[in-house]
């Protein structure tokens, strides 16, 4: 139980402080780069991770928690999609880029854990 709480608790920071990351990649590349449509999914997703574990760590029944863990987990991997684009359309730097997509596939890694544990335990 103790375990649990702790990777929830990794997971809740983790996906947070992207969260702040995300928003201020966001407001650079509306200011100083002028983009506007990629940056703006990339602000919805990076920052819905975060929202999805908080919401989970309130969940009504484990199904409920499974399934809140499993949106992040989603909203993690689309934002792995548009970090990538950002940098092949040369709107981030390489620095940047691997420095996000390192997160990202912390946050993937430590989600996938939960929901692949969560849903043993509700198998048996």
């Amino acid at each position: 139980m103790l375990e649990r709480k702790v990777v929830e608790n990794d997971i809740y920071l983790l996906s947070k402080a992207f969260a702040l990351r995300i928003v201020q990649l966001y407001r650079h590349l509306i200011d100083e780069r002028k983009e506007f449509i990629m940056s703006k999914q990339l602000l919805r997703c990076g920052t819905s991770i975060g929202a999805n574990v908080h919401e989970g760590k309130n969940a009504q029944s484990r199904p409920d928690f499974c399934s809140k863990m499993n949106i992040a987990l989603k909203e993690a991997t689309e934002a792995e999609y548009w970090i990538d684009l950002l940098r092949e359309a040369d709107y981030i730097e390489e620095t940047m880029h691997a420095s996000l997509a390192d997160d990202c596939k912390k946050i993937n890694a430590v989600l996938t854990k939960i929901v692949k544990s969560v849903r043993s335990s509700l198998e048996k």
